[in-house]
């Protein structure tokens, strides 16, 4: 798959961010299949299913901070802590986080934070990435703490995360389980992501 390949549909081409289809190798027991493509093939194997969806940067929402909240710089380590403290199964080290600022799609911008004003306690990050060379960008984590959820922080994120985008990328795309508990999907829909593709990862 080359660029012009990808650009034509980014969602329906790819499970993947274009710079990550070039660069990761698939497992010899894992199969990615697109829905079409796997609704008429069988497969033995657990099958994890994943939605892709892209935004056009066109008529961007407003990121509105909720009252009691304060947009902050922090670093590497509290990046680490936060995302860990969102999902059950992650385990990202500091060295891990330090390695995405060696990614040729990082920029320093796309990272961003938010803390309870009185605790200072840090409830929602997100990072974002930046493929200069198509236009592509991407939102690679989005998450909020437990405690702090259906506050609007994660809208908050991603609109902010977007308006940082709007002069740099030319679309975004975004990616995340279907089963999340959390429903990121409705989230990226508020957001005005469309074009839904889901993904289906097979392991044997």
């Amino acid at each position: 798959m080359n660029a012009k390949e990808y650009l034509a549909d980014p969602c329906k081409a790819s499970s993947l961010p274009f710079w990550k289809a070039e660069t990761i190798n698939i497992p010899e027991h894992m199969k990615v299949l697109r829905d079409d493509e796997f609704s008429n093939c069988k497969y033995d194997g657990f099958d994890d299913q994943y939605f892709r969806l892209i935004h056009d940067l066109k008529n961007l929402k407003e990121a509105v901070l909720p009252d009691r909240f304060e947009l902050v710089q922090c670093e590497e380590k509290s990046f680490a802590e936060h995302i860990n403290s969102c999902y059950e199964h992650e385990h990202l080290s500091i060295e891990e986080m330090l390695a995405y600022k060696s990614h040729p799609v990082y920029d320093p911008d796309l990272w961003v934070s938010v803390i309870e004003s009185d605790s200072k306690k840090i409830v929602a990050t997100g990072i974002a990435e930046l493929d200069t060379r198509i236009g592509e960008g991407v939102l690679e984590w989005i998450q909020v703490s437990s405690d702090y959820r259906k506050l609007g922080l994660g809208k908050y994120i991603v609109c902010e995360l977007l308006i940082r985008l709007e002069n740099k990328a030319d679309f975004v795309t975004v990616s995340g389980r279907v089963a999340n508990k959390s429903n990121p999907y409705a989230l990226y829909k508020s957001c005005g992501f469309v074009n839904p593709v889901i993904w289906h990862v097979v392991t044997t």
